[in-house]
């Protein structure tokens, strides 16, 4: 060491100066010496102090270099170790890199894919918008009719009301005329069984018959009974007969009395075709003669009773045979209701 090394050159170099002399020196050089020796001693002993710092600093060192040596070894087995990780990672990486193409090649598929949905619903949005407007201006109708159908609810709720109303009433006058029909039908029958009693002669001969039916009382007398061939005169035998009828029906209440005139299907002579040019003009002439004795000779209210000629139109038998001409040559008198008979339509 360098230190050593100048420790040993001055110590030479004292006794080498001390040699030449021949030891023979003065004090004051001795004391020198001896100063300068001590000197060297001292420097000695501080360089020795100093040998023994530094050889420790040297230790120190030393461990240090080892550990400095010890973290080298690490770190090396660190990059070794970083390495080997660091192919890993580019190994990953470069499947990554493959995934990542693969990926962006789905990507881009699926992008197309998306871009076309996404048009498509561009297209359905628009379609909805337009459907949306449509609807709006349909509920905006709908409202419209809504209020107007609450109105017509609203009337026809009252109409409602006042149809229960007139239906109650209409009801009521059902009832009413329910009874009313009951009653007539008692009067009816009565009228009928008075009829058939009074007339029970003429019934028996078949030259008077009487019907009831379905609210209608007929008494069907045939033409010889009450005129005379191509006469509109009656005979006193109906006079008779009438009289008869007519006392029965005087009593007959809320009843129309209809006069109807028929004839066969022989044509009017000639000297009668003059005044009654055809067998209508006879019927109607017939019936009308008939009911003008029920009201001036029996006292029946002129207001219900009708006089209709039907002429040879409406037989109720052949005209064929003597028989059924007979049969169709007839007055009818017939009772109905007020409401259906001709008078109460006007």
């Amino acid at each position: 060491m360098n230190w050593k090394r100048q420790i040993v050159f001055l110590l030479l170099l004292t006794f080498g100066v001390l040699a030449a002399g021949g030891c023979i020196v003065s004090k004051k050089e001795y004391t020198l010496k001896v100063e300068e020796s001590q000197n060297l001693s001292r420097e000695l002993a501080a360089l020795r102090s100093e040998h023994d710092r530094l050889n420790g600093d040297k230790q120190a060192l030393d461990k240090q270099v080892i550990a400095l040596q010890e973290q080298r070894n690490d770190l090396e087995n660190a990059r070794t170790q970083l390495q080997l990780k660091n192919l890993s990672l580019e190994n990953e990486v470069a499947l990554v890199v493959d995934d990542n193409v693969k990926l962006e090649e789905i990507l881009r598929s699926k992008s197309d894919t998306l871009s076309k949905n996404i048009v498509d619903l561009r297209d359905h949005v628009a379609d909805l918008k337009t459907e949306n407007k449509l609807l709006k201006v349909e509920n905006t109708k709908l409202s419209q009719n809504i209020e107007t159908l609450k109105v017509n609810v609203g009337s026809l709720q009252n109409h409602i009301l006042a149809l229960e109303k007139k239906n109650e009433a209409l009801q009521d006058k059902a009832n009413a005329l329910e009874c009313q029909r009951k009653e007539e039908i008692l009067e009816m029958k009565g009228t009928y069984e008075s009829l058939l009693e009074n007339m029970e002669s003429e019934i028996e001969k078949g030259k008077i018959t009487i019907t009831q039916l379905k609210g209608k009382l007929k008494v069907n007398m045939l033409d010889e009974i009450l005129f005379d061939s191509g006469k509109t005169t009656i005979k006193p035998q109906g006079v008779e007969l009438l009289d008869r009828v007519g006392k029965i029906l005087l009593n007959v209440e809320e009843r129309a009395i209809s006069i109807e005139g028929h004839t066969d299907n022989v044509p009017i002579g000639p000297e009668l075709g003059k005044k009654y040019p055809t067998n209508w003009d006879l019927s109607a002439a017939r019936a009308t003669t008939v009911a003008r004795y029920l009201q001036e000779k029996i006292g029946i209210n002129p207001g219900v009773l009708s006089a209709t000629g039907y002429g040879e139109y409406q037989p109720i038998a052949s005209n064929e045979t003597k028989e059924g001409k007979a049969r169709n040559r007839r007055i009818e008198i017939v009772l109905i209701p007020k409401e259906i008979s001709p008078i109460s339509r006007k």
